[in-house]
């Protein structure tokens, strides 16, 4: 989580007046970031979590900000009619590629989310052949390449979208 919000930090990405979802939240780092960058942030996490993320948004944010970030129960391939697809400007994941059992209900989740315009920042660590497997799935679905690679930390950022748009945001 810290790369990708270093990453949006420096000002590769406008999250300015956009509408992010981040998918499997954990502290909520990353979206509370994307909430001070000015983005509307819904974060995400399976109801064991929501308690500790909605804590850590109201004592990380300014009282201000926080109607911009929204907690709320996503689990990956169930309930999707709670998040209409093309809700969404940016879906963010921070380290979210490591059970090879929910690969394929994350890919069902991105691409009920994704419209053409939807652009997805990934960011992880390739520790095993099976990190590898689901960035071949991912590719099978949408356009994915390597934005960005934290030597320091081992720390890959991919972007993905539908189609073979490669056009910067």
């Amino acid at each position: 989580a810290v790369v990708l919000c270093a990453y949006l930090e420096m000002g590769s990405v406008d999250l300015r007046d956009r509408s992010v979802i981040e998918l499997g939240a954990g502290t909520g780092l990353l979206g509370i970031v994307a909430t001070l960058l000015g983005a509307r942030v819904t974060i995400t996490d399976r109801v064991a979590a929501l308690e500790f993320l909605e804590s850590n948004v109201q004592a990380n944010l300014p009282s201000e900000l926080r109607p911009r970030a929204v907690v709320k129960e996503l689990t990956w391939g169930k309930d999707l009619d709670n998040f209409p697809p093309g809700e969404f400007d940016f879906i963010l994941g921070a380290d979210i590629v490591y059970l090879e059992e929910t690969f394929a209900e994350l890919l069902q989740t991105l691409e009920h989310l994704c419209t053409e315009q939807t652009v997805i920042l990934l960011s992880c660590r390739i520790r095993y052949e099976r990190d590898h497997k689901f960035l071949k799935m991912l590719g099978g679905r949408f356009s994915v390449y390597e934005v960005h690679y934290d030597s320091s930390k081992d720390v890959h950022i991919y972007k993905a979208q539908r189609g073979s748009r490669k056009d910067d945001f």
